[in-house]
């Protein structure tokens, strides 16, 4: 039976690594109910997930705004070739 149980350590490094990589159905099924029976867990996955999501959307808005000064770039190189002609 203590192969479905987990610790709270081994619960905390399967909620990180299910948002990099796929979980074993095991790993799946542990994770399930050890966070179903530990309410720290539960709010630690909670916690993460919430982070992940806020850093994906920094990243992407991080990106966007080096395309834009690049975009920037760009335009400025255009009309000072424009004006030179």
């Amino acid at each position: 039976m203590h192969i479905l149980f987990l610790s709270c350590l081994k619960a905390t490094e399967l909620i990180e690594k299910k948002f990099h990589f796929h979980l074993s159905f095991r790993e799946r099924m542990q994770l399930k109910m050890h966070t179903s029976m530990c309410k720290a867990c539960s709010m630690y996955e909670k916690q993460s997930s919430t982070l992940e999501q806020a850093m994906s959307k920094i990243e992407h808005f991080n990106g966007e705004k080096e395309d834009l000064s690049k975009l920037k770039e760009s335009i400025l190189k255009k009309m000072e070739n424009h004006s030179q002609n």
